[in-house]
């Protein structure tokens, strides 16, 4: 019976010491960030989306005069974001993006330009992605036959 107790305990104290430890990581805080694919409630055609995900901060509004989605993205953390890029859904159902995946340095802001195909549709949502997750495919994906993409 101690035997049981005494590796009870151990398993209790190795639980604990770990919990401790990953408190103390180093990468950033983002539990107020924005982690979701995207919600369900859409923008307005005048209104602007600006929030964070995965330390990237993304600022964009739509242009009904050029019939596109104008805006920053930026790193706000202190290491490289690898591989980020944005897409927006339109309310018909379309995807604009995402843009080419490319890395941000800590403090780098990029320009961010996505034409709309049509303009069929009265909302939309967007979010930044970051890393080889999410839609990332490769040079030659599937978002790439859909003619998304960032023009500059």
């Amino acid at each position: 019976m101690k035997r049981i107790f005494w590796h009870l305990f151990s398993i209790i104290l190795i639980i604990f010491g770990a919990s401790i430890f990953d408190g103390c990581s180093t990468k950033p805080d983002l539990s107020n960030e924005d982690t979701r694919e995207e919600s369900n409630a859409l923008l307005a055609l005048n209104e602007q989306y600006d929030n964070v995900r995965n330390g990237a901060r993304l600022i964009l509004a739509y242009n009904a005069q050029n019939n596109a989605f104008k805006g920053t993205v930026e790193n706000t953390t202190t290491e490289t974001l690898k591989q980020v890029r944005v897409e927006i859904h339109l309310s018909n159902g379309v995807e604009l993006g995402p843009t080419p995946a490319r890395n941000l340095g800590p403090g780098e802001k990029r320009d961010i330009v996505l034409v709309a195909t049509g303009t069929d549709f009265t909302g939309w949502t967007a979010h930044p992605e970051v890393g080889s997750g999410e839609h990332s495919h490769g040079e030659h994906g599937e978002h790439d036959k859909e003619g998304g993409g960032e023009h500059n």
